[in-house]
């Protein structure tokens, strides 16, 4: 019987030999080799890295080299992509805050939440207030807006602004009596008002109430009113595009200012909404401005290199799929066994498919960002989407390179081990989470702030279990009833105690066991040299799942064992009197050593 060294010799000989080992997913078979070795070869060739394939053939790792070209390229596409749109988006932003200080009267900065009126006179002048503004912005504003005539929207009727009340046919409450007599179809009321309305200058109410401005007698329904809505659209210019040598945007805001009353509740909110439509200018002339030739090549040069790599990963999964069709061929005609659902999938590479999906998302990007540059396209968001995700799978995949290396695949085989365990785990902790949720939104949301919405009671919870705001969370219990507040101490007090100190520590308890496994496992002697069940050939960071996949198992039980011939010894290299070192390169030159000299 071999001694395994040969043996390991005698199966890699023949492996080594480019004429010898034919392309996997190919039918040819060398007149030397039996259909079983050769099969057994072209499997260990499949599972093989890009390194051991150029050691066994030579081949140049182009799938490898190509993927490092793409991160690069990737990564500075969505540099460049993400400073324009960082501008585009604190554009809209500034904006938004100018239209806000503009249009809303005693506006201050983070007031949104509690910016409202409490009276009638109150609202009137906010009303008032906010299209006397929009009248006079040519004059008042820093910035430069353009009025858009048909603004108003379909209610407007042509107009630039349109200012409507919505409010319940017929309303009629009585508290004192405790009766009501409401009718609940909506009544919408509106009043066009245009630029040719303004006056030269800051007209006081008396002349206006002489001059019968019709915006000034509308007249509100307070009894039965449920909101009140100013609408109206303004033009501007971005210049600040002009730093990244792009031709600068033209904007179209949409402005919607909302007095909400549905709640009939004394206090009427106010809120100011801004969309954005972005198009190209007409005529656009810029002096000394560059081109954009540069990024238009970039974007092509990043769509050709995504298109190669997803050729080259779709070919492999191709390739995959015809040797696991070869082999489960192989198995039901000459050993009687049929290949199981789990058993075929070890064929499947999900780094490829990992990379084809990011190569998908990264063309479309592209395609979707070169429209955006030539002012076809808006959608910034959904350009950012595509390109980040894309980016995001790109460097993920540089996890498989690491993979190749022992140290840091006992890692990434942790995750792999411990993930099916965590998932179920969390399966069954999402159960109590949703309970949790549920009842604090619905027993402790009238009361505190973060339980207002099912949203809400989830980032809180979430934000416990890691150790964030509990005093503040415990602090803004509103004690307005003693039966509730007991409650949230009991309910609070039990989440804590239940996901700190047993749902992580199972939950730590169960990656920090599956590395422990697989530690005991890669300590084992045949682990330690770098063999698998599968051959010499195969690294046993190809398949690092504990117990070993059932694929190994199947090629170990179904194929029978090789013989192949083993190398001719070679020759031991001519060592000068004195070496001390068994096959010198310098010696086999005949070279003279010092300490021969």
């Amino acid at each position: 019987m071999a001694d395994p060294a040969g043996r390991s010799g005698s199966e890699r000989a023949p492996l080594l030999s480019p004429s010898s080992c034919p392309g996997y997913g190919s039918q040819g078979e060398s007149l030397h080799v039996s259909e079983e070795e050769d099969l057994r070869r072209r499997l260990k060739y499949f599972f093989m890295s890009p390194c051991d394939k150029f050691r066994a053939k030579g081949r140049k790792p182009f799938k490898l080299m190509l993927q490092v070209a793409k991160i690069l390229i990737v990564t500075i596409q969505l540099i460049l992509f993400g400073l324009s749109n960082q501008i585009v988006v604190m554009f809209r932003e500034e904006n938004t805050v100018a239209f806000k200080h503009l249009f809303l009267k005693d506006y201050t900065d983070g007031a949104d939440d509690s910016y409202a009126v409490y009276t009638q006179a109150d609202l009137n002048q906010s009303i008032i207030f906010a299209v006397d503004q929009y009248l006079q912005i040519p004059e008042q504003s820093l910035g430069r807006y353009a009025y858009v005539p048909g603004g108003g929207g379909p209610e407007a009727n042509g107009s630039a602004l349109a200012l409507c009340q919505q409010y319940y046919r017929h309303g009629h409450i009585d508290p004192a009596n405790d009766t009501f007599d409401i009718d609940p179809m909506v009544i919408t009321d509106c009043v066009r008002v245009d630029p040719a309305e303004r006056y030269p200058q800051p007209p006081d109410e008396e002349s206006l109430l002489a001059q019968g401005s019709s915006y000034k007698n509308f007249t509100l329904k307070f009894h039965k009113l449920i909101n009140v809505t100013i609408r109206f659209q303004l033009k501007t210019i971005n210049l600040q595009t002009i730093i990244n040598n792009e031709i600068p945007d033209c904007y179209t805001f949409t402005v919607l200012i909302t007095f909400d009353n549905k709640a009939h509740s004394g206090r009427v909110p106010i809120r100011l909404e801004t969309s954005a439509h972005i198009q190209e200018c007409k005529h656009p002339s810029v002096f000394g401005h560059g081109d954009n030739r540069f990024r238009l090549f970039f974007d092509v040069v990043v769509i050709l290199t995504c298109a190669l790599s997803f050729l080259l990963c779709a070919r492999s999964l191709l390739r995959g799929f015809l040797l696991q069709t070869e082999f489960a061929r192989f198995l039901r005609h000459r050993q009687g066994h049929v290949l199981s659902l789990w058993e075929r999938l070890e064929f499947v590479n999900g780094w490829y498919i990992l990379l084809v999906a990011s190569d998908i998302l990264t063309i479309s990007g592209t395609i979707m960002k070169i429209g955006i540059e030539a002012k076809n396209l808006a959608s910034y968001d959904v350009c950012s989407i595509l390109l980040g995700t894309s980016t995001l799978l790109v460097w993920v995949g540089v996890i498989r390179y690491l993979t190749f290396f022992q140290k840091y695949n006992i890692l990434i085989a942790t995750l792999r081990v411990a993930l099916p365990s965590v998932m179920r785990f969390c399966c069954c902790v999402a159960v109590i989470y949703l309970g949790y949720c549920f009842c604090g939104w619905i027993v402790l949301g009238p009361y505190h702030m973060k339980f207002r919405s099912l949203s809400m009671v989830s980032e809180c919870l979430f934000s416990l279990i890691n150790g964030d705001d509990m005093f503040v969370t415990f602090a803004a219990m509103q004690a307005h009833s003693g039966l509730v507040w007991l409650f949230s101490q009991l309910y609070l007090y039990s989440f804590i105690s239940l996901f700190i100190y047993m749902v992580l520590s199972l939950f730590i308890a169960l990656i920090t066991g599956s590395y422990e496994t697989i530690k005991a496992h890669w300590g084992s002697h045949l682990l330690l040299q770098g063999h698998s069940p599968l051959g010499p050939n195969i690294p046993f960071s190809v398949h690092p799942n504990v117990p070993r996949p059932l694929l190994a198992r199947t090629l170990v039980l179904r194929l029978p064992a090789l013989r192949l011939p083993a190398l001719r010894p070679r020759a031991p290299a001519a060592r000068a009197p004195g070496c001390p070192r068994s096959g010198c390169p310098r010696c086999a030159r005949g070279g003279r050593h010092a300490l021969t000299a």
